[in-house]
């Protein structure tokens, strides 16, 4: 029998080295079976678990535990039961022992306690080890026999219970539970100090017992989550901590094992927490909070911080007041080196925050509370600038947790101030953040005086009313000088004063426009908050004749009583209540904080209008609340945020995700259609479905209101998505095209909005939407209303177009499903009528353009119907008397006056003229109106003449674009016909070789070249040049007015003549090469910048037409770019940039140019040029291959940028230049350009360009050093060498560790040198310039006299 034990020698040789651990006669168990050998032990412990002392039992255990690894799984489980068995009997006997109160039966205890407390210890250590069985012969079950005082009794009701199934197999997550419920009985029960006297003693046990549960929170992170599990194992620690002062062993066993386990952060947070509120010990806690204060963090730390941090947010999430108590420690980890430190003491301070503002209404000091709370929140405000993102994001991260509790309106003003300020970070996630700030502070803001909206007028309105009343109020006292402050009467005074006027320069926005008018500042409202006075002494400021000297405020009090003033303010005193009086002043800094809440957020619109555009998906899904949530509290601007976001609707991505934590984030475009659905389609409470139908209506209609054409052309993709959807129902069309053909008069924007919708919905169901009323399409757009109402005739045209059918066509493919009508339909007479009718307003050019745009998309015969409008209008222009017009102004129906063909030159001021042929459908096809009308006999043969000729110049592109329809149908006609005479060959002689089937396919191709071959000459030799063409008669006519700006001076003529010559020149390319020089000489000499902006235009669709006789004549493009006119500039760009990306020019050299862009006043200007860099840096080695020519041209020439522009475009230019080897030969190049160069501007700038390569490489160092010879007589201009010291720095950052300084400082050396030789070298030149400079001025002054000799100066 064992009669001692050492329990902590023990317990460390097998914690330390379990292996190395000597089991007495453990090569006697060597060759037994394991089953055989426990069997014997089992019997023995369930006989009486006292036998554990014996020697042979207890050596069988520790041998197989020590073998534990190659032990079958279903041993070691019968190995557990047996343990655990015994070990609650024991403890049964040992509570029965201390109950009666004998010393030395219960201490007979001791032993086997620590014994089973040892085998419970090392089978948890070994537990990893431990195979599961489910392969293995299952061992016999224990047999359990009541021994001395029925001990064994429990032990075998234990077996019973773990059930058959652990007779198989073994798993410590079945057993675990039972495991650490008997530890927590022995806990609980037993009383530790009376048994083990020693302190030493005691531990060890207390170690012993309590390991499975440590080594289950530290290594076993599975089944820690398993909540019961968990649970057991907290309370298991929070016992031996309340009962048994185990309180170092945790705060040990947190403190090492956090930095290494990453799942024990949260989990011993939890620990504590129980520790603290279940079991009221927060010691322990509190000791952890002070060793993590005194630890100490680098940058250089990923995992041991970030650990740390978990548990800090996680335990003061839990248990806040334990955090708060130690905060005056823990705040100096705000400025730790490691960020995850910091961002967790954001979240404890935004914790601490909730918590002491949930208890602010029960604390007794409320002003140290309040104090608190916003030092706290100053804390977090410093902070927002910190270096790095992660920290600014979880900064506005806490502040959105804390909007939903904080009561301090203060605080929330400075929270929109910073989230507005944080939107042009360069961090998108901080971007992010800020956005949903923004949002937090509008759900829950305070200012709900009024019902929820946030109106920013009315606001104004209220604050100027109560201003009134309190001003005519404030001016009571004025009668008997009495200087009491009638708005603020806890206002500081005095010396008090002045600190009060500091703090007006923290408020955001004065809303009354003067500084310090809620102070009563202003002379307008004297006495309004606070009165302007000193000491005693009262100041009469409303008084409008002046305000008076500091002498006559000394006047005797006597003086200043006005008796029947005094009567007055007594009646107007009785009208108010001191209650009313102090509701007065809450109402005021009410309505001036909602109004300063109001200006930040609606300052925050324009930028996040950019923000749409982000690369960052969340960040745009963010921007897409923010707007919706604003349109919610009806603020201005929100609705302009609306209409940009319909953009989005390109937007590729549609992709739902799921993020880490399980969240859903939508694509960008499911998120787009599900904010326009809620905030136009969705039905609203208290109103009956006719009332639903009329709201949706309504809205739609609403939406096309002062829209743009590429707002229309997304709302139409929008509106398409939908109706394929099915979201749109049939009752709101009805009700749109009832507002088309209402019979009484509505406004006109209605009508036209009702028809542009019903044409978008018609691009998705023309046959359901569109086709059933094509009458009353005739009967409103094309009849009357379209006659006095171009613009609904033009809308009505293009919901026509959308009848021949919505079927995309397929790149490459040949069919064609649009759907045609004959000549003979009504539809085409219609359209002949209103283009004929007499109008001679602007609007008929772009009504015309989308007539001639329908016939080609409906007619069967267009050029048939063209022919004979060509004609008609021909006839009207000559055939017609010119007395026909009024010479004194229009026909009822014309909507505005036309000049004459002598009009003033087009650059007379007031003039408009037209718009690029791409935004023809917004500006009347491109005509504008014309300076006033003069009296002459041809007035209408000059807009007459401008009609016809427009015509003709739609009227050629059109018929082009119908000649490719015609020859993809005779191709698909051909491929036809041909495919069913293979498969007739193919069936009668199977047995042909391929190489007939081959040439079958190649006689194919040829058939399609011949077919090409005709059509192109058509084009070519017909269209501009057959005898019977019709466009062949007005060509040169075009070209001539075109040509002779002198002669033909009218405005509109030539806009139309300039219009159709840009078309013409896509046709043929015959009549290309003649006049496409006229067009570069209209970009050159034309004074109206929209006529130069088409000619740019009509430029780029000639080099894709015909690139070889453009590509000549490149260079002439690029002189768009030195245009004045943003117009100009803008769309040069935008044509540069698709003809480059596109291969349709080449680049020779010019792009020096483009690169100006980039830093153009224009924003539009240069986010254009910047996305030209992004996309050509995608080409191979475009950038590198142009570099030269681009620091060229803008560091030198007639040409040459500011130096800070050069500076600021060569850094973004240079962000392209990633490859070493490119890096190197710029070096390279850079270095030899230094002896070409004289001027020192030219030095700076290349130095500067040098210093913008990375230097990665030794290689490129030595370049670097290799071209001295070029650049060491430079180096006494400051600039330069303070460049080179640069490159330097950074070539020292990017040098491997491993190697010496020795080459860097040695090169640094020489610089140094020849910066000083050059400086001597300079000031002796300058001193000879001095020299020859007096001399010279000497000579002159004696060429009358003898010139004074001039004396040497020493060198």
């Amino acid at each position: 029998m064992i009669e001692s034990f050492e329990l902590a020698a023990e317990y460390s040789a097998i914690r330390d080295k379990p292996e190395n651990y000597d089991v007495p006669h453990e090569d006697d168990f060597s060759d037994k079976d394991p089953n055989d050998l426990l069997e014997a032990a089992v019997e023995a412990v369930a006989e009486n678990c006292d036998s554990i002392r014996e020697e042979e039992v207890l050596d069988v255990y520790r041998y197989l535990l020590k073998n534990a690894a190659t032990t079958p799984g279903v041993v070691m489980g019968k190995l557990l039961d047996s343990i655990t068995s015994g070990l609650k009997a024991e403890l049964e006997a040992t509570v029965k022992d201390v109950k009666t109160g004998d010393q030395e039966a219960y201490m007979s205890h001791r032993v086997p306690l620590d014994l089973y407390a040892f085998l419970l210890a090392w089978f948890s250590i070994a537990s990893e080890k431990v195979k599961g069985g489910e392969d293995e012969t299952p061992a016999p079950a224990a047999k359990s026999r009541r021994g001395r005082g029925g001990k064994a009794a429990g032990g075998r009701t234990a077996s019973r219970a773990t059930g058959a199934k652990r007779t198989e197999t073994w798993s410590w997550q079945s057993q675990a539970p039972d495991v650490l419920h008997l530890i927590l009985r022995v806990l609980e029960q037993l009383q530790t100090q009376r048994i083990w006297t020693s302190s030493v003693d005691r531990a060890a046990f207390l170690t012993a017992i309590t390991r499975p549960a440590y080594d289950i929170s530290e290594n076993n992170e599975q089944l820690m989550k398993v909540i019961a599990v968990k649970d057991l194992v907290f309370k298991v620690i929070c016992v031996s901590v309340k009962q048994h002062g185990q309180s170092l062993t945790l705060q040990i066993h947190i403190t090492q094992g956090v930095p290494y386990h990453e799942h024990m952060a949260d989990n011993m947070a939890e620990c504590l927490n129980m520790l603290a509120t279940t079991y009221d010990h927060t010691q322990t806690g509190e000791e952890v909070l002070r060793d993590i204060a005194g630890m100490t963090f680098t940058a250089q730390e990923t995992k041991t911080p970030r650990a740390w941090a978990k548990f800090l947010s996680t335990f003061a999430e839990l248990y806040p007041r334990s955090v708060y108590r130690q905060l005056a420690l823990l705040i100096n980890q705000q400025d730790s080196d490691a960020y995850p430190v910091r961002q967790a003491m954001m979240e404890i301070l935004g914790t601490l925050i909730r918590d002491r503002t949930a208890s602010y209404d029960e604390s007794e000091d409320k002003k140290k509370t309040e104090n608190e709370i916003n030092g706290m929140f100053d804390t977090i405000f410093d902070r927002i600038l910190d270096s790095n993102s992660y920290v600014r994001t979880t900064i506005f991260k806490v502040l959105v947790k804390v909007c939903g509790v904080s009561k301090f309106v203060k605080q929330r003003l400075k929270m929109a101030s910073l989230a507005v300020m944080a939107l042009e970070d360069k961090s998108s996630t901080v971007r992010k953040a800020a956005i949903t700030l923004l949002i937090k502070l509008l759900e829950t803001h305070p200012f709900r005086f009024n019902g929820g909206p946030l109106k920013r007028d009315e606001l104004m309105k209220d604050y100027d009313e109560i201003q009134q009343q309190l001003k005519s109020i404030g001016t009571l006292g004025d009668a008997i000088a009495n200087p009491v402050d009638e708005e603020d009467d806890d206002a500081p005074k005095g010396k008090k004063k002045s600190k009060k006027k500091k703090n007006r320069l923290d408020e955001d926005m004065d809303v009354d426009g003067e500084a310090g008018e809620e102070e009563g500042g202003s002379e307008e409202e004297g006495g309004d908050t606070e009165t302007e006075e000193q000491g005693d002494m009262s100041v009469d400021e409303d008084n409008e004749e002046g305000s008076s000297s500091r002498k006559q405020k000394l006047k005797p009090r006597k003086s200043q009583i006005n008796i029947n003033a005094i009567t007055e303010e007594q009646q107007t005193l009785a009208e108010y209540d001191e209650k009313q009086l102090a509701f007065l002043k809450i109402r005021k800094r009410y309505c001036k904080d909602a109004i300063n809440f109001i200006h930040q957020v609606e300052c925050a619109m324009d930028v996040v209008v950019k923000l749409l555009g982000s690369k960052s998906k969340a960040e745009v899904l963010e921007a897409i609340d923010f707007f919706k949530t604003t349109h919610y509290f009806e603020m201005n601007g929100a609705q302009d945020g609306i209409k940009k976001m319909i953009h989005l609707i390109w937007t590729k991505d549609n992709n739902t995700t799921t993020t880490e934590d399980g969240k859903e984030i939508k694509g960008v475009r499911q998120k787009l259609l599900e904010c326009y659905k809620t905030l136009y389609f969705e039905e609203v409470e208290n109103l009956d479905p006719r009332g639903q139908v009329k709201r949706i209506a309504k809205n739609l209609v609403e939406r096309t209101y002062y829209a743009t054409l590429a707002e229309l052309t997304s709302l139409e993709e929008m509106i398409r998505i939908m109706m394929e959807e099915g979201s749109i129902s049939n009752e709101v069309i009805i009700k749109l095209w009832q507002i088309y053909g209402a019979n009484q008069k509505i406004p006109s924007d209605q009508r036209r909005g009702s028809i542009i919708i019903l044409g978008m919905l018609g691009v998705a169901k023309p046959e359901e939407v569109l086709k059933p009323q094509v009458e009353l399409m005739l009967k409103v757009g094309l009849g009357k209303m379209g006659k006095t109402d171009l613009t609904l005739a033009r809308y009505t045209c293009v919901a026509l177009q959308r009848l021949n059918g919505s079927v995309k066509k397929v790149k490459g493919s040949l069919e064609n499903k649009s759907i045609r009508y004959p000549m003979s339909d009504p539809i085409f007479k219609k359209l002949l009528s209103v283009v004929m009718h007499n109008c001679r307003s602007v609007d008929w050019f772009g009504l015309t353009e989308q007539v001639i745009n329908t016939v080609y998309a409906l007619a069967e015969q267009p050029a048939e119907f063209c022919d004979h409008l060509i004609k008609q209008l021909a006839q009207r222009v000559w055939n017609n008397p010119r007395s026909s017009m009024p010479a004194d102004g229009p026909t009822p129906s014309q909507n505005q006056d036309e000049p004459v063909d002598d009009a003033p030159p087009e650059d007379n001021a007031g003039d408009t003229t037209i718009l690029s042929d791409q935004t023809a459908a917004q500006t009347a096809g491109g005509i504008s109106a014309a300076a006033p009308k003069t009296q002459s006999n041809d007035v209408a043969d000059a807009f007459e003449l401008s009609q016809l000729m427009f015509v003709v110049g739609h009227v050629a592109i059109k018929q082009l674009v119908f000649f490719e329809q015609v020859e993809r149908e005779w191709k698909r006609q051909k491929e036809q016909k041909q495919a069913a005479e293979k498969a007739e060959t193919s069936g009668k002689e199977k047995g042909k070789k391929d190489k007939d089937v081959d040439e079958l396919d190649q006689v194919a191709g040829n058939a399609e070249d011949e077919i090409g071959d005709r059509m192109a000459a058509i084009r070519e030799n017909e269209l501009l040049y057959g005898h019977d063409s019709l466009l062949a008669v007005f060509a040169p006519m075009i070209v001539l007015i075109c040509g002779s700006p002198h002669k033909f001076k009218n405005r509109t003529l030539r806009a139309a003549c300039h219009l159709s010559l840009c078309k013409l020149l896509c046709v043929s390319s015959s009549f290309t090469d003649t006049n496409h020089r006229l067009l570069f000489k209209i970009l050159e000499t034309s004074r109206d910048p929209n006529i130069r902006a088409n000619s740019v235009i009509a430029l780029g669709d000639v080099a894709v037409s015909f690139n070889t006789i453009i590509d000549e004549n490149s260079a002439e493009l690029y002189k768009g770019l030195l245009d004045s006119d943003p117009r100009v500039k803008k769309t040069t760009l935008m044509v540069l940039t698709h003809l480059i990306l596109n291969g349709m020019i080449k680049v020779k050299g010019q792009l020096g140019e483009m690169a100006k862009c980039v830093e153009d006043e224009d924003v539009r200007i240069q986010d254009l040029a910047k996305l030209f860099f992004s996309e050509l840096s995608t080409k191979e080695n475009a950038i590198y291959n142009n570099l030269p020519d681009i620091i060229s041209h803008l560091s030198s020439g007639a040409n040459a940028t500011e130096e800070e522009k050069f500076e600021s475009t060569m850094k973004y230019i240079f962000t392209f230049i990633e490859k070493e080897k490119q890096a190197e030969a710029i070096v390279e190049k850079l270095c030899q350009r230094f002896r070409l160069t004289e001027e020192p501007r030219q030095w700076r700038d290349i130095a500067f360009c040098l210093s913008l390569l990375p230097f990665k490489s030794d290689r490129s160092v030595k370049k670097l050093t290799e071209g001295l010879q070029f650049y060491r007589d430079k180096l006494h201009e400051p600039k330069v060498f303070e460049r080179f010291q640069q490159i330097l720095d950074k070539a020292r950052q990017n040098k491997s560790k491993d190697k010496p300084d020795a080459e860097l400082d040695e090169f640094e050396k020489i610089l140094e040198e020849h910066k000083i030789q050059g400086q001597e070298d300079q000031a002796l030149q300058d001193r000879v310039a001095k020299k020859a400079k007096k001399r010279a001025k000497a000579a002159g002054k004696g060429r009358g006299k003898k010139a004074a000799p001039i004396p040497e100066e020493d060198e």
